[in-house]
């Protein structure tokens, strides 16, 4: 199996998280890939896929993925059901962290406890 086929749900993912100029080459038994993920949590999804395809320490992969925002970790969408705590879980591990995502929200959220689907979130950096 080719180093291209072993890591194909890594590059799909970064096609489907938008990285600008990517680069994939395949050099004396290591994949080398890179580009420029739009986030920081895009970028962690692509190591997060890179680990669970090749293991925490991959050495037939290098990986140079920079990133084009760093203002904050992710821009999100509301959708019905959701909760500020729900969306720290998803982010951060931890719904506790929704006082984070709120304070970054002042000037969209009045409250915590009130948001609508459709709003887009600033998840600020952790």
């Amino acid at each position: 199996m080719s180093l291209q086929a072993k890591y194909n749900d890594v590059l799909k993912l970064g096609e489907e998280l938008g990285v600008k100029d990517g680069f994939v080459e395949e050099v004396n038994g290591k994949l080398k890939i890179g580009g420029v993920a739009a986030t920081q949590y895009a970028k962690d999804q692509m190591w997060n896929q890179i680990k669970a395809t090749g293991g925490e320490n991959a050495t037939d992969i290098e990986a140079d993925i920079k990133v084009e925002q760093t203002d904050y970790y992710a821009k999100h969408t509301v959708k019905s059901g959701e909760s500020l705590s729900k969306i720290a879980k998803h982010y951060f591990k931890d719904p506790m962290k929704y006082t984070a995502i709120f304070e970054a929200n002042k000037g969209l959220l009045d409250s915590p406890d009130v948001i609508h689907p459709g709003q887009e979130l600033t998840i600020p950096m952790a």
